[in-house]
Protein backbone atom coordinates (compact mmCIF):
# COMPACT_ATOMS: atom_id res chain seq x y z
CA UNK A 1 0.00 0.00 0.00
CA UNK A 2 1.28 3.54 -0.92
CA UNK A 3 2.47 5.52 2.15
CA UNK A 4 0.92 8.51 0.08
CA UNK A 5 -2.85 7.26 -0.55
CA UNK A 6 -4.51 7.89 2.46
CA UNK A 7 -8.00 7.18 1.44
CA UNK A 8 -6.77 3.49 0.78
CA UNK A 9 -5.97 3.47 4.05
CA UNK A 10 -9.18 4.11 5.65
CA UNK A 11 -10.85 1.73 3.09
CA UNK A 12 -8.47 -0.45 4.59
CA UNK A 13 -9.16 0.27 8.16
CA UNK A 14 -13.00 0.08 7.93
CA UNK A 15 -12.36 -2.84 6.06
CA UNK A 16 -10.60 -4.70 8.88
CA UNK A 17 -12.97 -3.35 11.34
CA UNK A 18 -16.10 -4.16 9.43
CA UNK A 19 -16.92 -0.26 9.62
CA UNK A 20 -20.11 -0.01 7.76
CA UNK A 21 -21.10 3.86 6.91
CA UNK A 22 -24.41 4.77 7.31
CA UNK A 23 -25.98 7.93 6.56
CA UNK A 24 -27.80 9.72 8.81
CA UNK A 25 -32.04 8.93 8.38
CA UNK A 26 -33.61 12.19 7.08
CA UNK A 27 -37.47 11.90 8.29
CA UNK A 28 -39.40 14.73 7.66
CA UNK A 29 -39.93 14.86 11.48
CA UNK A 30 -40.91 18.48 12.13
CA UNK A 31 -39.33 18.32 15.57
CA UNK A 32 -35.54 18.42 13.78
CA UNK A 33 -35.57 21.83 13.27
CA UNK A 34 -36.53 23.02 16.82
CA UNK A 35 -33.68 20.23 18.25
CA UNK A 36 -31.22 22.47 16.07
CA UNK A 37 -32.16 25.44 17.00
CA UNK A 38 -32.56 24.22 20.60
CA UNK A 39 -29.00 23.12 20.76
CA UNK A 40 -27.31 26.00 19.13
CA UNK A 41 -29.69 28.77 21.14
CA UNK A 42 -27.42 26.52 23.98
CA UNK A 43 -24.18 28.63 23.11
CA UNK A 44 -26.08 31.74 23.76
CA UNK A 45 -25.18 33.04 27.25
CA UNK A 46 -25.97 36.00 28.67
CA UNK A 47 -23.34 38.06 29.86
CA UNK A 48 -24.60 40.85 32.19
CA UNK A 49 -21.66 42.02 34.08
CA UNK A 50 -21.39 46.11 33.62
CA UNK A 51 -18.39 47.78 32.23
CA UNK A 52 -17.00 50.65 33.63
CA UNK A 53 -14.11 52.68 32.22
CA UNK A 54 -11.32 52.51 34.35
CA UNK A 55 -7.06 52.51 33.83
CA UNK A 56 -5.49 50.17 35.18
CA UNK A 57 -2.04 50.60 36.59
CA UNK A 58 0.52 49.50 33.65
CA UNK A 59 2.16 46.70 35.53
CA UNK A 60 -0.87 44.93 36.29
CA UNK A 61 -2.42 44.80 32.98
CA UNK A 62 -0.81 42.04 30.89
CA UNK A 63 -2.26 43.26 27.51
CA UNK A 64 -2.72 46.96 26.16
CA UNK A 65 -3.69 47.44 22.97
CA UNK A 66 -2.33 50.90 21.27
CA UNK A 67 -4.71 53.20 19.13
CA UNK A 68 -2.83 52.94 16.26
CA UNK A 69 -2.90 49.21 16.66
CA UNK A 70 -6.66 48.76 16.35
CA UNK A 71 -6.82 51.59 13.73
CA UNK A 72 -4.05 49.33 11.70
CA UNK A 73 -6.55 46.63 12.39
CA UNK A 74 -9.92 48.04 11.14
CA UNK A 75 -8.32 49.24 7.91
CA UNK A 76 -7.00 45.86 6.98
CA UNK A 77 -10.66 44.57 6.91
CA UNK A 78 -11.70 42.72 4.11
CA UNK A 79 -14.80 45.04 1.93
CA UNK A 80 -15.89 42.07 0.04
CA UNK A 81 -16.78 39.61 3.59
CA UNK A 82 -20.32 39.52 4.46
CA UNK A 83 -21.65 41.93 7.21
CA UNK A 84 -21.97 39.91 10.70
CA UNK A 85 -24.93 40.31 12.61
CA UNK A 86 -25.15 44.16 13.18
CA UNK A 87 -25.67 44.47 9.35
CA UNK A 88 -22.37 47.16 9.71
CA UNK A 89 -20.63 46.71 6.12
CA UNK A 90 -17.27 46.18 6.43
CA UNK A 91 -16.56 49.30 4.20
CA UNK A 92 -17.67 51.20 6.81
CA UNK A 93 -15.48 50.07 9.43
CA UNK A 94 -12.29 50.36 6.79
CA UNK A 95 -13.53 53.85 5.70
CA UNK A 96 -14.08 55.10 8.93
CA UNK A 97 -11.20 53.73 11.20
CA UNK A 98 -9.62 57.02 12.10
CA UNK A 99 -12.73 57.87 14.02
CA UNK A 100 -13.58 54.71 15.51
CA UNK A 101 -9.97 53.47 16.22
CA UNK A 102 -9.98 55.51 20.02
CA UNK A 103 -13.21 53.80 20.93
CA UNK A 104 -12.33 50.38 20.30
CA UNK A 105 -9.19 50.55 21.35
CA UNK A 106 -11.05 51.55 24.94
CA UNK A 107 -13.79 48.95 24.51
CA UNK A 108 -11.22 46.15 23.76
CA UNK A 109 -8.95 47.23 26.89
CA UNK A 110 -11.66 47.09 29.37
CA UNK A 111 -13.05 44.38 27.98
CA UNK A 112 -9.19 42.93 28.62
CA UNK A 113 -8.53 44.68 32.03
CA UNK A 114 -11.92 42.97 33.31
CA UNK A 115 -11.48 40.30 31.51
CA UNK A 116 -15.10 40.08 30.23
CA UNK A 117 -15.94 40.61 26.53
CA UNK A 118 -19.26 42.63 26.05
CA UNK A 119 -22.21 40.56 25.30
CA UNK A 120 -23.00 43.24 22.31
CA UNK A 121 -19.64 42.10 20.75
CA UNK A 122 -20.52 38.03 21.06
CA UNK A 123 -23.47 38.52 19.43
CA UNK A 124 -23.71 35.65 16.11
CA UNK A 125 -25.82 34.21 13.28
CA UNK A 126 -25.99 30.80 12.41
CA UNK A 127 -26.28 30.72 9.13
CA UNK A 128 -26.80 26.85 6.95
CA UNK A 129 -24.61 26.03 3.98
CA UNK A 130 -24.79 23.10 1.88
CA UNK A 131 -22.54 20.67 2.16
CA UNK A 132 -23.77 18.72 -1.11
CA UNK A 133 -25.24 20.77 -4.27
CA UNK A 134 -28.19 18.50 -3.88
CA UNK A 135 -29.57 19.11 -0.58
CA UNK A 136 -32.24 16.60 1.06
CA UNK A 137 -32.60 16.84 4.49
CA UNK A 138 -31.25 19.10 7.12
CA UNK A 139 -28.27 16.85 7.72
CA UNK A 140 -26.92 18.28 4.08
CA UNK A 141 -26.41 21.48 5.58
CA UNK A 142 -23.47 22.90 8.54
CA UNK A 143 -23.62 25.35 10.22
CA UNK A 144 -21.12 28.58 9.86
CA UNK A 145 -21.52 31.32 12.43
CA UNK A 146 -21.45 35.22 11.19
CA UNK A 147 -19.64 36.90 14.04
CA UNK A 148 -19.29 40.81 13.80
CA UNK A 149 -16.02 42.30 12.35
CA UNK A 150 -15.47 44.44 15.27
CA UNK A 151 -15.10 41.03 17.04
CA UNK A 152 -12.97 39.39 14.37
CA UNK A 153 -10.76 42.79 14.37
CA UNK A 154 -10.05 42.10 18.60
CA UNK A 155 -9.40 39.05 18.00
CA UNK A 156 -6.83 39.55 15.87
CA UNK A 157 -5.17 41.95 18.34
CA UNK A 158 -5.26 39.18 20.83
CA UNK A 159 -4.15 37.05 18.53
CA UNK A 160 -1.26 38.56 17.46
CA UNK A 161 -0.49 39.23 20.92
CA UNK A 162 -0.47 36.03 21.79
CA UNK A 163 1.85 34.64 18.95
CA UNK A 164 4.65 37.09 19.57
Amino acid sequence: MDSGDSRRKWQGIQAITNYKTTSPACDSDASLPDALNDFYIWFKAQNNVAVRKTIPPPYDQVLCLSMADVKRTLCRVNPWKSAGPDNIPDRVLRECAEQLAEVFTDIFNISLCSAVVPTCLKTTTIVLVPKKSMVSCLNDYRPVTLTLIVMKCFERLVMRHIKT
